[in-house]
């Protein structure tokens, strides 16, 4: 798509350490997460991604990394096609922007990058709330986030994950960093959608940027997808494969 204006706010939200890198088990339990999931009905529509993101500031100083896995997830939708994504993100005073939904992965990418970290309290809520919003219109088949902390009564979000999860809206929480209230939230928020959650920083980048990688193409194109991707990727993706079955 040609259209890469800056990503605009919703008028209707009005809402106002250890290592952080992933053991192994981590990443069992995050691909088990989705070997349990049923894949996405193929009922001839385009996919629906919404891609979230924390810029708050305490992300500065790994933006660039965050940036780059997230291309590069993008890149591989693009090799499989058929998924439409948004992106979604909250920073400073309040703001909680979203795009329009792009099938341009390159778009999508400029659009990113556009983004700058500001000071601010989180507010997943707002992003749980837009995607239960946009599911009711129209289906989404997951909904990725990233962030590294949480500063929002649990038992609030938790009350927006259970329904996400009576829409069938998968949530994959992607932590960077370390830091338990965070981990408390986000494994809960994952474990009432159906989703999975998995930490990571440098060390771990090229296992994360798979694994973002293969909820992408699974969301586009189901297994079949996946296994396409297995067999060029293999890794964590060919493990990812072999869970489902």
């Amino acid at each position: 798509m040609s259209d890469t204006k800056p990503p605009v706010e919703k008028k209707d939200q009005a809402e106002t350490l250890p290592e952080a890198q992933s053991s192994e088990a981590e990443v069992a339990d995050f691909l088990a997460r989705v070997k349990d999931m049923a894949p996405a009905e193929r009922t001839g529509r385009r996919g629906r991604l919404v891609f979230a993101m924390d810029a708050t500031m305490s992300r500065q100083p790994t933006w660039d990394l965050a940036l780059g896995l997230q291309a590069d997830m993008f890149r591989e939708v693009k090799k499989v096609g058929g998924l439409d994504v948004q992106l979604v993100y909250f920073r400073g005073f309040g703001e909680c922007r979203s795009s329009k939904w792009v099938d341009d992965p390159d778009a999508l990418a400029r659009l990113m990058t556009q983004v700058s970290c500001q000071g601010g309290y989180t507010q997943i809520g707002k992003v749980l709330t837009h995607a239960r919003r946009e599911s009711e219109e129209t289906p989404v088949n997951a909904l990725v986030y990233v962030g590294d902390c949480m500063e929002e009564d649990i038992d609030r979000l938790c009350a927006l994950a259970g329904e996400l999860g009576l829409l069938r809206v998968p949530v994959f929480l992607f932590q960077e960093g370390y830091e338990p209230k965070a981990e408390r939230a986000f494994r809960e928020i994952a474990r009432l959608t159906g989703g999975a959650y998995c930490r990571f920083d440098a060390g771990s980048a090229g296992q994360l940027r798979e694994l973002l990688a293969a909820v992408a193409v699974y969301a586009a194109g189901g297994q079949d997808a996946l296994e396409d991707l297995s067999r060029t990727r293999g890794g964590n993706t060919r493990l990812l494969l072999e869970q489902m079955k």
